[in-house]
């Protein structure tokens, strides 16, 4: 039987733990309400935008905006890689470093094995996991969740765009937990650039026949760079939430799990505490009958 000291120590333990888990669970359950209320306002934003820039579609092939839709084999690739700053939220982490670590591995094995993969991390967890090995890790615009808003997003999305104009790198990808709800995070990479007009038939069908002022050409000019900076920001809001929604499930489930090890631990320092008392009565009645016989 295990020293009811030593039982009492660990149900003690047990006892903190469990009101940090629980206290964690509710500071992520009041910042997932703010992120998810964040993420829900910017996609009908980024839906609408990406609708017009459809309809725009037939002048994608003119000369002035050839090179933002430029397909060529990826020379060099850049890998934005979405992750939290901080741990204990389940596999969220987890399965961004596993999805750029199957990217690496099969779509981009060949410019990997030359050196032409760069990364670019927004974020610490990922960070951390990739600098132990020999890639390049573009730290001049890496930043944190905490430092994490419009204009730090668009000054990424601004170098992103900046990069791949003067060409430094032919094929941008984006690696993020999109949101779904708060129990369910979806791991996905996005091309960023080249940027893909190709419109599917349920687009074509809504597709309007406006007059536009100035010409297509003009307003792509404008809407393709917003475009891009909006999806990554984007991702960025999806990052956040699906973050604080793994927290929260991931702090929930570790609440309840220190709940059935306190019934456990109970169980045995009152078990522990009975054979004591019925050892203790043993020895008296024992005592007792050796002095009186």
């Amino acid at each position: 039987m295990a020293n009811l000291k030593e039982v009492r120590s660990r149900i003690s333990s047990t006892i903190s733990t469990q009101q940090i888990t629980k206290a964690m669970k509710l500071v992520s359950a009041t910042k997932l309400r703010k992120a998810q209320s964040a993420i829900m306002q910017m996609r009908p934003y980024a839906d609408k935008l990406n609708g017009v820039l459809m309809n725009l579609g037939d002048s994608a092939n003119d000369e002035k905006l050839s090179k933002y839709f430029k397909e060529q084999t990826p020379e060099k690739v850049l890998l934005v890689v979405v992750s939290s700053d901080r741990g204990l939220c389940g596999g969220f982490n987890a399965n961004v470093i596993k999805r750029a670590k199957a990217l690496l591995a099969d779509e981009y094995a060949s410019q990997a094995a030359k050196n032409n993969v760069d990364f670019l991390f927004v974020g610490k967890k990922a960070f951390e996991f990739f600098k132990k090995f020999d890639y390049n890790i573009n730290t001049d615009y890496m930043t944190t969740f905490a430092n994490l808003n419009a204009q730090t997003g668009f000054a990424v999305g601004d170098y992103i765009l900046e990069s791949f104009l003067s060409g430094k790198y032919n094929r941008i990808e984006v690696v993020y937990n999109k949101f779904k709800n708060a129990a369910t995070q979806i791991v996905s990479n996005d091309v960023l650039l080249p940027v893909s007009m190709n419109m599917s038939s349920s687009a074509k069908a809504v597709a309007k026949d406006y007059i536009f002022e100035p010409n297509k050409v003009e307003i792509l000019e404008e809407l393709i760079p917003r475009s891009i900076k909006t999806h990554l920001y984007r991702s960025f809001l999806d990052s956040f939430a699906s973050e604080h929604g793994a927290r929260m499930i991931s702090m929930d489930k570790a609440t309840d799990n220190a709940g059935e090890i306190l019934k456990q631990l109970k169980l045995i320092y009152n078990r522990g505490r009975q054979a004591a008392i019925t050892n203790e009565i043993s020895e008296i009645v024992g005592g007792a009958a050796a002095l009186n016989g």
